[in-house]
């Protein structure tokens, strides 16, 4: 039944996908509490409630944009994105003959980057399979059918790094919370978060390191596809860069705060792994 819902949802017209998915997030924000605590707490921590609102029904919207970004035909898709800036960066890479890694966290619609790339040229991106088995073959069906996956173990990353080292494009959520042992307790946002180093040795490849959105613009008008420069070389031991790359993503979620996903649990502890050490 599942499936069928999420095909039948990938047929309707963005902007109904973005109404209902307004009505869909202030309903899991009244729902449940656990994810009311951790929107609110989220929000606290980086300073920005006054962006609640906003977020909240962003959140469902973000939601609910997923099957037609995943099951629609590719050119229909890279459609929607009505406006790019930043292009420029990305031609620069290919004029210099380097990979490119895509950072993009959970803001705006964070697939829709890896999507307008791929319709250019090949892009991998890192994937780990669903907890839910009915999701994981319409993510690889949608998803897999223009991007190629690699899965979040050692040999997923070899495919990264072969694919950098190639010159060609690499896409990962860099906010997305590590397996155990695949992380450190780095700041985010002022608070310990289990905070990936994969991005950071990637960059070690001399790849073209780009943060990227794809900022849900007004009424289900489409999507304005941003990218942008690290503020300043990667610099330091792992942990340094790794660090630094969370404070980017800080400058770039402060840009459009009402588009992060705050109910994330970001902060959570991995299974297995040892809690950020307080003072």
């Amino acid at each position: 039944m599942l499936p069928n819902l999420f095909r039948f949802l990938a047929r309707l017209p963005l902007p109904l996908l973005h109404n209902l998915g307004a009505l869909a997030g202030w309903l899991a924000w009244l729902l449940s509490a656990t994810y009311r605590r951790n929107f609110r707490v989220h929000l606290a921590q980086a300073g920005m409630m006054e962006a609640r609102t906003e977020a909240i029904a962003e959140a469902g919207k973000a939601l609910l944009e997923l099957p037609k970004i995943w099951l629609r035909p590719q050119d229909e898709v890279v459609e929607r994105v009505v406006r790019v800036s930043g292009w420029e960066l990305v031609e620069a890479a290919w004029e210099a003959k380097r990979g490119i890694l895509f950072l993009t966290p959970h803001l705006g619609c964070f697939e829709i980057t890896a999507q307008y790339y791929a319709a250019r040229k090949p892009m991998t991106v890192l994937y780990r399979r669903p907890k839910q088995d009915w999701l994981a073959p319409l993510i690889e069906e949608g998803r897999g059918a223009n991007l190629k996956l690699a899965p979040a173990d050692l040999s997923g990353v070899r495919r990264l790094l072969k694919a950098l080292k190639g010159g060609e494009a690499v896409g990962m959520l860099p906010d997305q919370v590590p397996g155990n042992g695949e992380g450190a307790w780095l700041p985010f946002f002022g608070r310990p978060a289990y905070t990936m180093t994969l991005a950071a040795r990637l960059a070690e490849t001399g790849a073209t390191v780009l943060l990227a959105y794809g900022e849900r613009l007004q009424y289900g008008a489409g999507y304005h596809l941003k990218l942008f420069p690290l503020s300043a070389p990667l610099e330091g031991d792992l942990m340094q860069r790794a660090a630094q790359l969370n404070r980017e993503l800080e400058m770039l979620i402060r840009q459009c705060p009402g588009q992060y996903l705050w109910g994330y649990n970001r902060y959570k502890v991995p299974s297995g792994a040892e809690p950020p050490q307080t003072e």
